[in-house]
């Protein structure tokens, strides 16, 4: 008898503060502005932390509260931007997207390899064994951790085993860039049309000797083309983006290594 009184009073007693609870919790709510309700209800919900921001609720709450501005999210793009802008009542700057490159076409038929590697498939697993296997030890090791990480399967192989970013698909979350132990990966403009696809900033000589389409810092590029966007800066060329880009063809067909090509 004793065990049923005992069940009673904590089934009553568990009723009594569900009650209680249930009445605090509306007292207590803390009603959402509806400028904030529809700034959550605009993010794309990619959650990809791209913005520097936990996910999409997170950053709409910071843009909210003007801790951070709007126009951040790679995935929304400039849509987004304007909607927020359209909701909080403010101007919003709208840059222009920012997506991935792979600044390397140091392939297997190119580039010289130190050893065979049988390891994990992983960039970083590679990396802890003498840099790698590839001979250029700031280059791609095509082993493709980006691949594994990107969200939305912007990244791939071409048919030459070159890593490569479909930029019409990637978002510009950065996860690729963090992941890539030789830090190949960078993000460039969407509208950004020629590129050297090089990351080793070693002399010339010693890149003729791992690669045959590494940069060779001669900077042909840089002085033989008036108005060139390019410049060399520790063996290795650049474009500056900033700069007028009427020049880059130019600069590109005058490169020693073919190493600026026009991004697809």
């Amino acid at each position: 008898m004793s065990v049923v009184i005992a069940f009673l009073i904590v089934g009553i007693l568990g009723l009594v503060l569900g009650f209680g609870l249930a009445i605090a919790d509306k007292k207590l709510a803390v009603e959402k502005d509806a400028k904030l309700e529809e700034l959550e209800a605009s993010m794309p919900g990619a959650n990809c932390g791209g913005c520097g921001f936990a996910g999409c609720q997170a950053y709409a709450e910071a843009v909210y509260n003007g801790t951070a501005p709007a126009g951040l999210c790679s995935p929304g793009g400039e849509a987004l931007a304007k909607k927020m802008g359209e909701i909080l009542g403010i101007e919003v700057e709208v840059k222009e997207k920012m997506v991935a490159f792979v600044f390397c076409r140091g392939n297997s038929e190119v580039t010289k390899t130190d050893y065979n590697y049988s390891g994990m498939q992983d960039c970083n697993a590679a990396s802890l064994l003498q840099g790698g296997p590839v001979g250029c030890k700031e280059g791609c090791l095509h082993l493709g951790s980006c691949i594994a990480v990107c969200p939305v399967n912007a990244i791939s192989k071409d048919e030459s085993g070159n890593i490569v970013v479909d930029k019409e698909k990637c978002i510009g979350c950065g996860k690729c860039t963090e992941v890539c132990p030789n830090h190949v990966i960078k993000l460039v403009p969407y509208s950004l049309e020629w590129i050297c696809a090089c990351n080793n900033h070693e002399p010339g000589g010693k890149v003729r000797k791992t690669c045959q389409v590494g940069c060779i810092g001669c900077k042909m590029c840089e002085t033989k083309v008036e108005g060139s966007p390019f410049h060399v800066d520790s063996f290795l060329s650049s474009n500056d983006w900033e700069k007028d880009q009427s020049a880059s063809e130019a600069a590109a067909e005058i490169c020693p290594q073919k190493c600026i090509i026009r991004r697809s």
